[in-house]
């Protein structure tokens, strides 16, 4: 599944990097989980230049669509452009 997710995003965004992990071993038997992976997203587009956060948020779920409603439980993200991610030092 992390390798669809990245593979749909890269197919939407101008996408400098990108790093998926997938915690969803760490969730399997915990109560209210009925299935669907638990990721954590760093994601760095110049796509991104302009937006503010909860745009940048609003076209990532918006590229994961469907996957939200059954393969995807959980997905935290940060989002940079180039710039941002360069200047974090």
């Amino acid at each position: 599944m992390k390798d669809r997710i990245e593979n749909l995003i890269k197919s939407q965004l101008k996408i400098s990097a990108i790093e998926i992990v997938d915690f969803s071993a760490q969730h399997e038997g915990h109560k209210g989980n009925e299935g669907g992976g638990h990721f954590q997203a760093v994601i760095i587009s110049d796509d991104f230049e302009g937006l503010t956060l909860i745009k940048r948020h609003q076209k990532i779920y918006s590229i994961l669509g469907d996957l939200l409603k059954k393969e995807i439980h959980a997905f935290s993200m940060k989002t940079y452009t180039s710039e941002e991610f360069k200047n974090l030092k």
